[in-house]
């Protein structure tokens, strides 16, 4: 797994009962999918020079251990499939000081022309810097 995510959980990320609400889990994991998918050459320069894109189709969550206001966490990430139009990937969020699994959230995503709006396959170069990593 990449390391794609490191932060911390403010009071503001908390709600009424003093836990990091659930929009603040998805948060970090989306800014995790973006580093990971420029890790892999998916990054916004080349999104719009291509007019291609990506897209969720799918996002399931585990909420495993609360987070609280000044823990501090990361997320490591894996590509687990990349098939057609499909990319299957996987984040894995944890407490740094503790290092125990407070989150974790499985996708897929869809490769998109982001002119015509549908699915495309994705290129043969990430693929290939998939496997390098």
């Amino acid at each position: 797994m990449i390391k794609t995510y490191q932060g911390t959980v403010y009071p503001w990320n908390c709600d009424h009962m003093n836990h990091m609400n659930v929009q603040f889990y998805v948060g970090k994991f989306d800014q995790a999918t973006w580093n990971l998918f420029s890790l892999l050459g998916l990054t916004s320069s080349y999104m719009k020079e291509s007019n291609t894109g990506l897209v969720a189709l799918e996002q399931n969550l585990k909420y495993l251990k609360e987070c609280i206001a000044g823990d501090n966490l990361f997320i490591e990430s894996e590509i687990q499939e990349i098939k057609g139009k499909i990319v299957r990937f996987k984040h894995i969020m944890s407490n740094l000081e503790s290092k125990s699994v407070v989150a974790e959230s499985e996708l897929v995503g869809l490769h998109i022309d982001t002119v015509l709006r549908k699915g495309i396959a994705v290129p043969d170069f990430i693929a290939k810097k998939w496997k390098e990593l």
